[in-house]
């Protein structure tokens, strides 16, 4: 359904998506997980034909994000991370105005308005002003305002930014259901890893604009694991930098990653790996209060595969000072 080859954006010489290439199937829900920064947002927006790329290609049915930009129009759905929606407006008054930006006739869009809101159980708030909705609320209506061209492509960047626990929770849920029962395809964009795992078939983990490993959840977690190798959790009393460096220092061990003050996280291989840490930190005058054996989880994969942590600096975003877009506006009197 959506494919790109060596797909390149930059500003101002600041390489923002750098020659990624990637496929997404028909009906299938794919993750693009990383840090802010790391070219998710821009990659959408291409997607969405808002940015123009600097190189490479895109399709999305078939049709080129460049040249065939209203063809794809017609196609997508978009949810920015911003919620694009009017406070004053009642839940009715917000979609009827979106849905007749796409010139949908009335009796359909009305009819439509009604199925949408009864499909997020938003129906009894129909005539009430938007300003007044919860977080969840106003973000369920952000997605089916996405959907009034009954999309076959939906584009969610970071969807559950900022919502409590429960909203977070009733908008994944709504993902799964608009994927199983329309068979919807959709790209989602995360750095929240229980997201990407919870929702997505397949994951592309994407890393200062490049497409760092693709594949499911399952076979990303493998890489880490492999075949003979185990994660353990080690609670230490008094862990000190000389007892992290010994272990570090094994031959049995991979990496290790002291988590804070107490805790140590070791993937180490081999039959008696278990046995020669616990030796170590023994030596060490180590007091050992538990030890956990881990299933690695995408953050290990992520850490795995970077070398770092998923990062959340500011600075890491594109720099939009100067942008059009972006100028101070001249106040009307």
């Amino acid at each position: 359904m959506i494919e790109t080859r060596n797909l390149t954006k930059e500003f101002n010489g600041l390489v923002a998506v750098d020659h990624i290439s990637f496929s997404v199937k028909r009906g299938e829900i794919f993750g693009l997980l990383g840090p802010n920064g790391a070219g998710k947002t821009t990659t959408i927006r291409m997607l969405a034909t808002l940015t123009r790329p600097t190189a490479g290609t895109a399709t999305v049915g078939d049709y080129d994000i460049v040249k065939d930009d209203n063809e794809v129009r017609k196609l997508i759905g978009l949810v920015s991370e911003k919620i694009i929606m009017y406070d004053r407006l009642t839940a009715k008054e917000n979609l009827w105005f979106f849905g007749r930006l796409y010139n949908i006739q009335k009796e359909v869009l009305n009819t439509r308005i009604d199925e949408l809101l009864e499909l997020v159980q938003l129906g009894k708030w129909k005539d009430v002003q938007v300003g007044t909705f919860s977080s969840g609320m106003r973000q369920r209506m952000n997605v089916i305002r996405a959907l009034l061209n009954m999309p076959e492509v939906l584009l969610l960047d970071e969807p559950t930014l900022g919502l409590d626990p429960q909203s977070t929770v009733e908008v994944r849920e709504f993902i799964k259901k608009i994927n199983r029962e329309n068979k919807m395809t959709i790209i989602l964009t995360t750095h929240m890893m229980i997201e990407a795992d919870l929702l997505c078939d397949r994951i592309g983990i994407i890393d200062h604009g490049k497409i760092a490993a693709l594949d499911t959840s399952p076979h990303l977690k493998r890489r880490v694991s492999g075949a003979d190798t185990t994660i353990f959790e080690f609670e230490i009393a008094n862990l000190t930098t000389n007892m992290v460096s010994s272990i570090q220092s094994l031959e049995c061990v991979g990496s290790a990653s002291r988590d804070n003050a107490t805790r140590i996280r070791v993937h180490a291989h081999g039959n008696n790996a278990f046995d020669i840490i616990i030796d170590t930190i023994r030596a060490e005058k180590g007091k050992i209060n538990s030890v956990k054996n881990l299933e690695p989880t995408l953050e290990d994969v992520f850490l795995h595969i970077t070398g770092h942590d998923v990062r959340d600096n500011a600075d890491q975003k594109i720099p939009m000072k100067g942008h059009r877009r972006f100028m101070p506006r001249r106040r009307v009197r």
